[in-house]
């Protein structure tokens, strides 16, 4: 009994071992296999369009309304000890440093991420990809790469909508609604915010993001089994991976850059 429980664990943990080794080489090979600009810069357009252009509808509802909660919460809290002119340094630091990053990376796990790896997986199942190889066209140049780097392009800019839009929200709640004067508002977000460090921060963090999720989305589809529940099972391996390692990534950043 024991020696095949541990027969089982080591097989799980070489299995492990190779699934990260495949993902590895494959994210070499689309860092290194970037796409020529001249030949394939309709294939990256037309990917940051899907991945990114088409994404913008839930970030811009979703920053704004989570600006607001975060302005309405900030005002009850703010208020209980008569400091609700500052507000707006609550509303960017929290967008910027947490929630910005954070929640523009679930967003898009769940939106971009789930869709790319349903759409690799479907090339998979339909034999697209051994139909390139046995072409002598390289699926990781010419399928991979242009969906990496667009989503590695389009979530930093996603996310800075977020953050705008959100910041926004929270004024409409604190300045429109509980008539916090404006001045007030913006003065003590301007004074609290270190543009260059914070900014700088958010967007290190959102790059950071966009790797690992189009990572991720793309290697589950690239290694679906080519089924229709193999496809189903990859989609929801993206989701589910992307959000814990967004998550686990964030404690990791956090520390690094504010630590100390």
């Amino acid at each position: 009994m024991l020696l095949n429980a541990l027969a089982a664990l080591g097989h799980s943990g070489i299995k492990t071992v190779r699934t990260f080794g495949r993902a590895g080489l494959m994210l070499f090979n689309a860092i290194i296999g970037k796409p020529e600009f001249r030949k394939h810069a309709p294939l990256l357009v037309r990917q940051l369009y899907n991945v990114g252009v088409l994404s913008m509808l839930i970030i811009i509802v979703s920053g704004v309304f989570i600006g607001m909660v975060l302005g309405l919460q900030g005002y009850l809290v703010l208020t209980t000890y008569s400091a609700e002119t500052s507000l707006g340094m609550l509303v960017a630091l929290s967008l910027l440093r947490e929630l910005g990053p954070v929640v523009a990376a679930l967003l898009f796990a769940g939106r971009a991420g789930s869709a790319l790896t349903a759409e690799i997986g479907l090339m998979r199942a339909t034999e697209q990809l051994s139909s390139m190889e046995m072409m002598a066209v390289d699926p990781l140049r010419r399928v991979i790469s242009p969906r990496f780097w667009a989503g590695v392009i389009s979530l930093p800019l996603l996310t800075i909508i977020f953050v705008a839009l959100g910041i926004w929200g929270g004024s409409l709640v604190g300045v429109s609604w509980k008539g916090i004067d404006a001045g007030f508002f913006w003065s003590a977000m301007q004074n609290a915010v270190d543009w260059r460090m914070d900014l700088v921060n958010c967007l290190i963090k959102s790059v950071v993001f966009a790797i690992t999720v189009t990572w991720i989305a793309l290697f589950n589809g690239y290694d679906a089994i080519p089924t229709s529940a193999g496809i189903s099972r990859a989609t929801t391996r993206t989701v589910v991976h992307a959000s814990l390692a967004v998550l686990g990534l964030d404690f990791v950043l956090t520390a690094l850059m504010f630590g100390n």
